[in-house]
C-alpha cells in the first residue's frame, strides 16, 4: 500500500513538472508574439531575451510560413509551436499522472 501511495504521489510531482514546464514554453512563445504584434523595441534587453528564447523553443516552425502581413505570419508560425508545447506537455502530463 505505502509504494503505491509513493507511486501515485511521485507522479504527481512529475505530471506538475511536466506541465509547468510546457505552460512556460508556451508562454516565453506567446510573450514574444505579443511583443512583436506590439512593437517592442527590439533594441530593448528583455525583448531580445524573449526573442532569443521563443526562436530556440520554436526552431522548427517560425517560419514554418511564408504569410502577409508579417505580424500574421509571427503568429501562426510561433502559434504552432505554442498550441504544440501546450497540447504535447499537458498530454504527457496526464499520462504521467495516470501512471
Amino acid at each position: 500500500m505505502v509504494t503505491t501511495t509513493r507511486r501515485r504521489h511521485g507522479g504527481s510531482h512529475a505530471a506538475l513538472v511536466i506541465r509547468a514546464v510546457a505552460d512556460v514554453m508556451a508562454a516565453i512563445i506567446g510573450l514574444w508574439i505579443l511583443l512583436y504584434v506590439l512593437g517592442a523595441n527590439r533594441g530593448n534587453d528583455l525583448v531580445v531575451f524573449v526573442h532569443d528564447s521563443a526562436r530556440w523553443l520554436a526552431g522548427w516552425s517560425y517560419d514554418l510560413f511564408d504569410l502577409e502581413p508579417d505580424w500574421f505570419q509571427v503568429l501562426v508560425n510561433y502559434g504552432i509551436a505554442a498550441v504544440t508545447y501546450l497540447l504535447v506537455g499537458h498530454l504527457l502530463a496526464s499520462r504521467v499522472h495516470r501512471h
